[in-house]
Parts: C-alpha cells; structure tokens; sequence
C-alpha cells in the first residue's frame, strides 16, 4: 500500500510540475486579444505583442509560389499576406485564442468589426480549410474553388504539402491545371531565387533538426544552396522567422 501511495503521490507530483511548466512557457491559453495587428503572413499575425495563428486553416508561406492559369509562376504566398493585409486596413482585430502551438504560437479565430477573418480567407481563395476544423470551413473552400479565386485562379501545391513536396506530391488548382505544372512546382530550381527582393533571410534544417535563419552578410549566408530543398526556404523578416519556429544561426 505505501508503495502505492508514493507511486501516486509520484505522478501526482510529475502531473503538477507539467501543468506549471505549460502555464510558465506557454504565453497565452485562453484569451481574447484586440488592436491593430501585425501581419507577418498569410496565417500569423502579431497583436498585444502575442503571436497568433489562425486556426482551422492553412495559408501559403511567404516562399509559396503558385502558376497562374497560364502557367506562370507568381508568390502567390506573398500575395495571400498582402491581400490580408489590404483587407485588414489598419482596423481593430478580435482575436479569441484557445491553446499554443509547438512554435509557441496562440491559436485562434479572429474578427474584423464581427467579420470571421478565417472565413474570409478561405472564401477569398487564400487559405484552406484544414484539421479538427475542417468542416467549419469546407463549404468556403467549394466557394473559392469554383469560382476560381485566389489560390485556385491556377496550380498550386497545398500549403500543409509545400515545405515537403517531392515527385510524388499532389498539384491542385483550377479546372485546366497548366500540362507543365507539376514539372514547374516540383522542379529543384523553383526558389533558386528568393520570391520577391524583401524575403533575403535563408533559413535551413541543420542536421541536429533545428530551423535556423542567416541574413544577408551573416556568415555562412553565401554557402546555404536553397536548391535542396532539405528544409531550406526563404523568409522575409525576422520576425516573421521568429514567430515560425526559425530561430537565427550563431555568428
């Protein structure tokens, strides 16, 4: 019976350090948050100096490139920021987050002047919809697709495929997908250049498994090949780097 007790008391013991630590290391659980954000992508945001993630979607990254329905390439992940940003027009967001994600995140919905944000994003053909969520937002995603807006205007590799594509991952998009589309979006030259001349920051997986970034001039910069495709991609700020996992490579 003792033996029992301390076994309990042990777990009990182990239970209750979790629970501080989760209190301690996560920034916010449950709350609601409100002003003008910072929009650092297509599917963070950064308000009351907490990093949210919109839950229930999945937005392209800044690195994301797309074709259009001429089979042209486009940032179409830079455009999806932007178009947020246009459609966020410096007014006062409402963000009810629920829980942290493992890069520490808040996630949540938000809302402009009682506009869902994650519905407008979907709708629009800027994100879709995706995990426990999915049938919240599903029938915006049929909207988007079937009118041929945003993401859908083309081809496309789904967000939650884009940082692993290989041969074998799946091209979506519009009713006529460009012939030529899975050569374009899957070859290893696709982001041998940065998508646009304000994302310079090249992160990389090192070998240990953590994301670092270097910024143009740092050492090393030079030598990162962003054609591998081993977990290198561009980004466009630090911040943005920051609240996505990467973290900045010693000098």
């Amino acid at each position: 019976m003792d033996q029992e007790r301390k076994v309990i008391v042990g777990m009990t013991h182990r239970g209750i350090m979790f629970a501080l630590f989760v209190l301690i290391t996560s920034p916010v659980y449950a709350a609601t948050l409100s002003g003008v954000p910072r929009i650092l992508d297509a599917n963070t945001i950064e308000i009351e100096r907490t990093n949210v993630r919109l839950l229930g979607i999945e937005a392209p990254e800044t690195d994301h490139i797309c074709l259009d329905a001429q089979g042209r390439k486009w940032a179409c992940g830079l455009a999806a920021r932007d178009e947020l940003i246009k459609h966020s027009n410096g007014r006062t967001w409402v963000c009810h987050t629920q829980r942290v994600d493992e890069y520490r995140r808040a996630l949540g919905s938000c809302f402009i002047e009682g506009e869902d944000v994650n519905v407008w994003m979907v709708r629009a053909g800027w994100a879709l919809s995706a995990g426990a969520s999915h049938h919240t937002y599903a029938v915006y995603e049929l909207v988007a697709s079937t009118a041929n807006t945003g993401l859908w205007s083309g081809a496309f590799i789904a967000p939650w495929d884009w940082p692993h594509r290989n041969r074998g991952t799946i091209v979506v998009g519009a009713t006529l997908v460009p012939i030529d589309a899975e050569e374009v979006l899957l070859g290893s030259l696709l982001l041998a250049e940065p998508p646009s001349s304000e994302c310079l920051i090249k992160g990389t997986l090192e070998r240990n498994g953590e994301r670092t970034y270097r910024v143009p001039g740092q050492r090393g910069y030079e030598q990162i090949d962003m054609t591998k495709k081993g977990g290198e991609r561009w980004l466009c700020s630090e911040a943005e780097a920051e609240a996505t996992g990467w973290r900045k490579a010693v000098p």
